[in-house]
Formats: structure tokens, sequence, C-alpha cells
């Protein structure tokens, strides 16, 4: 058994792990694409808090961000990367095998 196997905690991504972050990566996970206000609203988040959360997940390329103007206002559009998909992915079957050595 490997160190990993043995430690299941030791294999957690902890940038997915954060609240925050987990909710974002989850609520993009089931949609083509997102807008900020919508993410927003689906998280709870405040629009600092979502704005921090959501540069450290394009800084590891766990999602896409896309910043275009309608009209004069801006308008920004978030997208789940393959990357982030494996992350989150990852990050599940990672917290499944720590869930399932808990003992009574």
């Amino acid at each position: 058994m490997t160190e990993a196997e043995n430690r299941p905690v030791s294999g957690i991504d902890r940038l997915v792990h954060e609240p925050a972050r987990l909710l974002i990566l989850s609520s993009l996970f089931v949609v083509d694409s997102a807008d900020f206000l919508f993410l927003m609203r689906q998280t709870g988040l405040t629009f600092g808090n979502l704005s921090s959360h959501m540069s450290k997940l394009e800084a590891a390329g766990y999602i896409g961000v896309e910043k275009k103007f309608k009209g004069k206002k801006p308008h920004t559009m978030l997208k789940i990367t393959a990357e982030g998909r494996r992350a989150l992915l990852n990050y599940q079957t990672s917290m499944q095998r720590v869930l399932d050595n808990i003992q009574e």
C-alpha cells in the first residue's frame, strides 16, 4: 500500500477543497458556461469573494474566463476546463476514499 493510500487525505486538492471554490466548480460542472451574476446567485458569494476565488481557479487552469461588453456593461462568462473537470472528479474520488476509511 502506498503512502497516499495509507493517508487518503494527503491526496486532496486543497484548491478544490475550499468550500467556495468547490461550489463554483460544481456549479460549472453541470452547465456549458455561466455568467458571473448567475454564479453569484447560485453560490451565494459576494462580488469580491467570487472574483477572488475565480482568479485562483483561472490561474490553476480549472476554469476559463471570457470578459466582453454588452453595450457599455461588462459581461463575464465562466466555463470549467477539461483540467477543472478532472480535478473535481479526482477530488470526489479522494474524498470518497477518506470517507470509506471512517470506522465506527
